[in-house]
């Protein structure tokens, strides 16, 4: 694809303009075949959350300039660069602008921040410049969804999403299945910011030591998700939803332990993780880990419960002093785009 392949929006080019650009964060609930004992691999599911997000800015400047507003953001500079330049590359369009990264999701915790820090500047990019672009192309060219589309499609649209694994091609994995996450419902998500997840290259090397999943086990998952998860969730029943999300991650959890340390990365996380377990045993709770970790998360059916839940873990003492914990909603809608032009000062 070229330049002249894009259909472009004229638009007039003025120094008081700024787009805009927020993302959601994602949790990823686990993969369907991660060894594809039928021939296609990975395959996932997840759903978005409110509460955490990934924010960038872009605005015209004299030459390229890159600003962050936390010490979090600060770290993602030289890959929001790199984003940029490729962005420029692939495009054809160099106009020199300046990119601002206003929030980003924790790196390496199961949030899904790579994918939503390129889907986000990518999307500011091909908005700036009027430039029709899919999310999942943006994707593409900036590297993203080798192995999960969560994070590209619930760019698009939120809610509960499944997808069916990258194909040969290349591209990000195509969305199979959209529910809307039942509203009423809440995701306590425990944090550990002592402990990084697996990415990149030491991700690939991982995944690669490990012996196949066997395929008995792909196809329990994947009948738990068809037949249990996705239905329920559809059905706002949450009993079966828990059922189905506990079985699945007892089956990855397993899988994964030798190559990041346990069902779950962080222990301090699977203390309280086992702890919610038996302390919400009589109402059901959705319990596991996010993607490699270190986020652990309870899904429960209310609001009161998610915060009994919180309230008692910390008067227990049972959430480590290091542990973060926050009550979130599943998120039923995509990032969020402004394109605005500011009013001119007067004296």
């Amino acid at each position: 694809m070229t330049s002249a392949d894009f259909a472009v929006a004229p638009r007039q080019d003025l120094s008081l303009r700024t787009v805009s650009v927020s993302a959601p964060g994602r949790l990823h609930l686990g993969f369907l075949d991660p060894s594809g004992s039928l021939g296609r691999s990975f395959g996932s599911l997840g759903v978005v959350i409110d509460g955490f997000t990934t924010e960038v800015e872009l605005t015209a400047a004299g030459c390229d300039r890159l600003a962050a507003d936390t010490p979090a953001a600060e770290a993602e500079l030289d890959r929001a660069a790199a984003h940029l330049q490729r962005l420029k590359q692939r495009s054809g369009r160099h106009a020199p602008l300046s990119l601002r990264l206003r929030r980003v999701l924790p790196a390496h915790a199961g949030f899904g921040s790579g994918t939503q820090l390129a889907s986000a500047i990518g999307r500011a990019f091909a908005e700036w410049h009027g430039l029709e672009l899919g999310t999942a192309t943006l994707a593409h060219w900036l590297g993203r969804g080798l192995r999960s589309g969560i994070g590209i499609a619930g760019f698009d649209t939120g809610g509960l999403l499944l997808d069916g694994g990258p194909g040969p091609d290349g591209l990000p994995a195509p969305l199979l299945s959209r529910i809307a996450f039942p509203p009423a419902w809440r995701i306590v998500v425990v944090q550990d910011p002592a402990h990084r997840g697996l990415s990149g290259g030491e991700e690939k090397k991982a995944i690669a030591a490990l012996p196949p999943l066997p395929q008995a086990a792909a196809a329990e998952i994947c009948h738990q998700v068809l037949m249990r998860v996705l239905p329920a969730a559809a059905g706002a029943e949450f009993a079966p939803f828990a059922a189905g999300i506990n079985r699945m991650q007892q089956l990855l959890g397993e899988h994964f332990a030798p190559a990041q340390g346990g069902v779950f990365t962080s222990p301090a996380v699977a203390r309280l993780m086992q702890w919610f377990a038996d302390a919400s045993r009589s109402g059901g709770a959705a319990i596991g880990q996010s993607s490699w970790g270190p986020t652990g998360f309870a899904i429960v059916p209310t609001e009161a419960q998610a915060q009994l839940l919180v309230d008692a873990a910390r008067a227990s003492e049972r959430a480590a002093p290091q542990l973060e914990l926050h009550i979130v909603s599943g998120r039923n809608s995509g990032a969020a785009v402004h394109d605005r032009i500011a009013q001119p000062r007067t004296r």
